[in-house]
């Protein structure tokens, strides 16, 4: 691991990382493609301002399984801090920060002083350096109001980091609701080409948000402060047994945190998580946050309040049976089936029809970008989701051995994962749906409530494919040219620099060799109701 602390220093090192990697890539395995060896250079930026914790930790730990180099950024940003506030105090421990980085499995730490990040050690009021500044709407609010100038802080300094460091991803952590909001905002006004990952809060064991300032606290500080995750929980609970109102939320909060009489709260709201506006009522999602003051230290915490029914996520590598099981769940359930590999083999047959090569990732971006696909559910068990693109019905030559071969080339490139990723979230919003593929409840729905990682050996996933290829009245395929397949796209999607497969850390899996498709089902809805009854 490097600890880097001059721009210079950085960029050598950045492009040095790129070289190589672009090198291993290619000669590990001379057969790849070109486009699948540049997938090893993906790079993930973890923005922290140091004093590293379990919160921290779990970003990175992110950031390792889908990046190739991973880069923890440590800088103690004056530009956020208020005159009154404590940037002079705030903890920092750069060397154990290390030894966790290098434990972590960090390729790199970037800890610049304000100088060599060109910013005075004065608060963005009184800095005369160029500030990104964020739609005020989303600055004003919650914290924006007794921290004036603390958002425009961090836009900046971020933004300097994103040009510096050029990351594929960012890691950021729930718990800091507003600031996730409006770097997502930033990233989508600008036109910035890094994917924001939006990673779950972690906590103590008390509930308490892992937060740098914590160590302010004492223990009985910190007994107390975990009313503040107690009062959300509760909220939750109404919620879910059906109040919707903002007022009666926001009031069972009050109850809980009241019981603690050293707690001074400065807000609780229910805002839009996405704009920040406030709500009267949650209508399909709302982020209900709270910020309070044990003695000097200022605390914050929010939780996700959803309207919608259950999704569920299933992924898993090719062959594994997803689509199949999926429209047996949903038909079992009552749900819809989302069928988002038939929209990748969509835009993969389209590309064919139009004789657009498969390198040409400008062509298919634009081709991608300006196509239109609808899915219809259907009676048919074997074929519940009728595929249109462009008003062609598709539903059969999508399936054909020449689309198959090259739909995970298509599928790995960015342009077209973000077009159809948004349209599937788009599509997702009101739930009830069960989905499959390989980042279902890694990237699309990360927030599904049911996600399941259906996997099978290759021996057993290239046997079902021959059948299959059999049933279709296909001419026979060499079993082990099947399985030499199998494993090299398992390589290729597991490796790739877009949404790479992976398990989802609060997924289970099932190995589904010996099973048929009604066995695996029949766990799959049992999980699904036995999760259901403990909400």
């Amino acid at each position: 691991m490097r600890l880097l602390t001059t721009v210079a220093a950085l960029r050598c090192y950045l492009t040095k990382r790129c070289s190589e990697n672009k090198l291993i890539a290619v000669t590990e395995d001379l057969r790849l493609d070109e486009i699948t060896g540049w997938y090893q250079t993906a790079v993930g930026l973890v923005p922290t301002m140091g004093n590293l914790h379990q919160g921290h930790l779990s970003l990175i730990q992110r950031a390792r399984q889908e990046n190739s180099t991973v880069i923890v950024s440590i800088f103690v940003n004056p530009l956020q801090f208020a005159p009154n506030e404590d940037y002079q105090r705030y903890p920092r421990t750069l060397e154990q920060d290390q030894k966790l980085c290098e434990q972590a499995g960090v390729d790199a730490i970037f800890a610049p002083t304000p100088e060599e990040m060109a910013v005075p050690q004065k608060s963005i009021q009184e800095s005369k350096v160029t500030q990104v500044i964020p739609p005020s709407a989303m600055m004003t609010g919650l914290c924006g109001r007794s921290r004036l100038g603390h958002f425009q802080g961090v836009a900046t300094i971020v933004t300097k980091l994103f040009n510096l460091v050029q990351p594929d991803r960012a890691y950021f952590g729930q718990k800091d609701g507003q600031q996730l909001a409006i770097i997502k905002r930033l990233v989508a006004d600008l036109n910035l080409p890094v994917e924001i990952v939006a990673c779950p809060t972690v906590r103590e064991a008390s509930g308490l948000a892992f937060s740098s300032r914590n160590q302010y606290l004492t223990a009985t500080a910190k007994e107390q402060a975990a009313a503040l995750y107690r009062g959300l929980q509760r909220a939750e609970a109404a919620f879910i047994a059906g109040d919707r109102n903002s007022n009666k939320l926001i009031a069972v909060v009050q109850q809980e945190v009241a019981m603690v009489s050293t707690i001074l709260v400065e807000y609780i709201e229910l805002v839009e998580p996405t704009t920040l506006m406030s709500l009267e009522k949650v209508e399909e999602e709302g982020m209900l946050a709270i910020a309070a003051r044990l003695g000097s230290t200022r605390l914050i915490d929010n939780i996700i309040l959803r309207d919608r029914q259950p999704i569920i996520a299933i992924d898993g590598p090719a062959g594994a049976g997803k689509s199949t099981v999926a429209r047996q769940v949903a038909a079992n359930l009552g749900l819809v089936y989302l069928d988002t590999g038939a929209m990748y083999r969509a835009v993969t047959w389209l590309v064919l029809q139009k004789g657009i090569a498969i390198d040409d990732e400008c062509a298919i971006a634009e081709l991608t970008n300006l196509c239109k696909i609808e899915l219809t559910p259907t009676q048919d068990l074997q074929s519940s989701v009728q595929v249109w693109i462009n008003g062609t019905d598709v539903t059969q030559v999508i399936r054909t051995i020449e689309v198959t071969s090259l739909v995970s080339a298509i599928a790995a490139q960015s342009a077209v994962r973000q077009a159809l990723v948004k349209q599937q979230q788009s599509w997702g919003k009101k739930g009830g749906l069960v989905a499959e593929g390989r980042d279902i409840g890694t990237h699309v729905f990360p927030d599904a409530e049911v996600k399941i990682f259906l996997t099978a050996s290759v021996s057993e996933r290239a046997r079902r494919r021959q059948e299959d290829f059999h049933k279709q009245g296909q001419s026979a395929i060499n079993l082990e040219q099947l399985e030499r397949d199998i494993a090299e796209r398992d390589w290729k999607d597991s490796t790739r620099k877009v949404s790479p497969l992976q398990k989802a850390a609060d997924a289970i899996e099932l190995q589904t060799d010996g099973l048929d498709v009604s066995e695996v089902t029949a766990q799959i809805v049992n999980y699904y109701q036995q999760r259901l009854s403990q909400c």
